[in-house]
């Protein structure tokens, strides 16, 4: 059973994920609920001391590093990142001891970097904010990093990804050990997504690439607003004037990415908005973004996001969606270029 969760605090403490993490397990809704009261400490090197944060706003913890001892969870919230021995040795020494009488360790965002620092990560699998993974595993080669998931949950060790996705490693942990019906009430409260799977990709920013070239920025552009359409690369090559060899060369000089490659993302693209402010069926929006199938739009999207769109789709449909016999004749099932870019 879950009854106490401890939070160490440093300075250079990022508020929003301390903040998740008091919302999660320090705020009392017995009062209003059967959500059982967490015994939540905030605790730091030395009691009372303030500790300074990323916004300038000191937070003061009243205990200190001893009421980590028995607490059930240990909550490590984002710090700036720092050199691994410039971490309090206090705290280093303090999380190992707790690891090795069998606490569970969670970490939000950066907070992964001091558990590496403890050697807690050393051959086991584990994430953080995807703009900081690859320095984490250069830190600890022995630490099985996944840049793409919103969090890891190895047992006993918790890793989350960046901001919000520290909402789900905690709302995760809450329905581990005290059952769906708490995490749905909290997640009621925070007006939050009750579940979002872990192997969901962090949305990585995948904006629409620039190209020097005028004949392939003609021929993004057609593929952009015709994404419903069958393309082959000899059809767009022809469009730009070029062979099929070159056109195929200058795309992937000049995108990264292969000509069906780069299509296929903008499809995936469109069919999150049309998820997210439709009620198009599955069918329908795999017509109408080019996929030609439902099976073959499931499979790409699920590639792509880390989800099937129908969970996609529970997680981030707006409420007022408008029904499905109003939306159909929107533009948006025809396209919507600017807002779709946007969600990248």
């Amino acid at each position: 059973m879950l009854r106490s969760v401890a939070v160490p605090v440093i300075d250079d403490l990022a508020v929003f994920e301390f903040g998740l993490l008091a919302e999660v397990f320090g705020l009392d809704r017995s009062v209003y609920s059967d959500v059982p009261r967490l015994d939540f400490r905030v605790c730091g090197i030395e009691p009372g001391r303030p500790v300074t944060t990323q916004v300038g706003v000191p937070i003061t913890p009243p205990l200190g590093l001893k009421a980590m001892e028995d607490a059930d969870v240990i909550a490590v919230p984002a710090a700036i990142i720092r050199p691994d021995d410039e971490y309090p040795a206090e705290l280093l020494d303090a999380l190992r001891r707790a690891s090795a009488r069998g606490a569970i360790m969670l970490s939000a965002c950066s907070g992964a970097f001091v558990l590496g620092a403890a050697g807690l990560l050393d051959g086991r699998p584990c994430t953080t904010h995807w703009r900081y993974a690859d320095e984490l595993q250069r830190r600890h080669p022995s630490a099985r990093v996944d840049a793409d998931v919103l969090f890891v949950d190895d047992g006993d060790i918790i890793t989350s990804a960046g901001t919000a996705a520290g909402i789900d490693a905690s709302l995760h942990l809450v329905r581990r050990e005290l059952g769906s019906a708490v995490a749905t009430v909290i997640a009621r409260n925070m007006v939050v997504p009750p579940q979002r799977d872990g192997g969901q990709r962090q949305y990585i920013s995948r904006p629409v690439p620039e190209a020097e070239c005028d004949a392939l920025v003609d021929a993004l552009e057609f593929m952009n607003a015709n994404l419903a359409r069958q393309h082959t690369v000899a059809s767009l090559a022809k469009l730009a004037h070029m062979s099929t060899r070159t056109f195929a060369r200058r795309f992937v000089a000049e995108t990264g990415v292969t000509p069906m490659q780069w299509l296929t993302a903008q499809r995936v693209l469109h069919a999150r908005l049309l998820l997210e402010t439709t009620d198009a069926s599955i069918d329908e929006i795999a017509a109408s973004c080019g996929f030609g199938s439902a099976t073959l739009f499931r499979h790409h999207f699920t590639r792509e996001v880390g989800v099937a769109p129908s969970a996609y789709r529970r997680s981030f449909a707006c409420d007022d969606a408008a029904p499905m016999e109003t939306k159909l004749d929107s533009e948006l099932l025809q396209r919507a270029p600017e807002r779709v870019s946007a969600l990248a």
